[in-house]
């Protein structure tokens, strides 16, 4: 957010603020990941996505399954949640199923796997990630035709996650569920209706601007804690890049440079941009260079493996990996980039020759 507002903030001393500010905005996109959000830190709130991982978790008998599992269940839910609530719910839980069965040794590898399931597991939906809300959005893009430019990648991330996770020796394995929670029925079904409904404002189904009345003032009066618990900081960061972006879309000179770097190769240069400044900003500056959407939006998607700093999902579980195992971070650093940038490599070379 920091860096966001310094550049906002140094491009806006070039470019003179104007009426023309307003319309750098992309309201729809603030709206929907607001919404998004708000109902998912509500749904965390009630333990709904750790009961149900815990269920599938149970089922499983072995190290290998439970992996397994859990990185299935991060990749489903990046693609229903968003990467970063998916690793925000179900990194503890990788931890907890690891930690109560002596497994530790497993850690690294499995907080790894689900940050790559995370990055690229959302990359098939239009709300998966922060970027394809974004793009989506921005240029209009028809959901099937969204989808198919994202299921080659898609296909390929899940067959090389899973032979990944097929290395994991079978190991038996007992669960603790002593402390398992009981949901709801009423206040879990409403959250659900209140997702369904966010949802359909990410399809155009429902005017965007209804819902920052519904959902905010049915959070209000059910669960406040879930409205203080948004990620505001991320809000404010896509306002910081939208200006940002605007900005450097207005200063000639990066115009043509960036354009030019687009028109030779816009999947590689959107996926090694991610590697510097992250991806969500890279899908917003980049987006004003190039009509050329199905290669930028398959670049900063796949763009998220790589480095540390390619993606906040990573981030968010390099934070995590540290907060439960201090001693391990420069072993977890090394498996972090081997894995990510030989998942980059494979991917980019897919996409380029398909």
């Amino acid at each position: 957010m920091t860096v966001a507002l310094t550049l906002a903030l140094l491009t806006s001393a070039i470019v003179t603020p104007d009426a023309e500010y307003f319309e750098y905005i992309e309201y729809k996109t603030l709206t929907c990941l607001f919404c998004t959000l708000a109902v998912i830190c509500a749904l965390k709130n009630i333990s709904f996505f750790t009961v149900v991982a815990r269920k599938i978790v149970n089922l499983t008998g072995n190290t290998r399954a439970a992996i397994l599992a859990l990185v299935y269940i991060t990749f489903i839910g990046s693609m229903l949640i968003a990467n970063d609530m998916a690793l925000i719910t179900f990194l503890p839980l990788g931890y907890f199923v690891l930690s109560s069965t002596g497994k530790q040794k497993y850690m690294a590898f499995t907080f790894i796997m689900q940050n790559i399931a995370a990055n690229l597991g959302g990359m098939l939906t239009p709300f998966g990630n922060p970027q394809n809300l974004y793009l989506y959005s921005h240029f209009n893009i028809p959901t099937g035709e969204f989808m198919s430019i994202m299921l080659l990648p898609f296909a390929v991330a899940v067959g090389l996650i899973t032979v990944c996770c097929l290395f994991v020796k079978k190991e038996s394995l007992t669960l603790n569920t002593n402390s398992e929670v009981k949901l709801g029925f009423g206040r879990t079904a409403i959250y659900l209706v209140l997702f369904a409904y966010s949802i359909a404002i990410v399809f155009d189904m429902i005017p965007y601007w209804t819902g920052l009345i519904i959902i905010p003032a049915s959070l209000w009066f059910m669960d406040k804690k879930a409205l203080r618990d948004v990620d505001y900081p991320l809000l404010f960061t896509f306002v910081c890049f939208f200006i940002f972006a605007g900005n450097m879309a207005r200063i000639g000179v990066v115009n043509d440079l960036l354009s030019s770097l687009l028109n030779k190769n816009t999947l590689v240069v959107s996926a090694l941009s991610c590697q510097v400044i992250s991806n969500v900003p890279s899908a917003i500056l980049l987006s004003q260079f190039t009509a050329n959407y199905a290669d930028l939006l398959v670049g900063v998607n796949i763009g998220g493996a790589g480095t540390l700093i390619a993606s906040l999902a990573s981030l968010i579980t390099f934070g995590e990996y540290s907060h439960y195992n201090k001693d391990g971070i420069k072993k977890y650093v090394v498996m972090f980039s081997a894995f990510n940038f030989g998942f980059l490599a494979i991917l980019l070379v897919v996409c380029s020759i398909f």
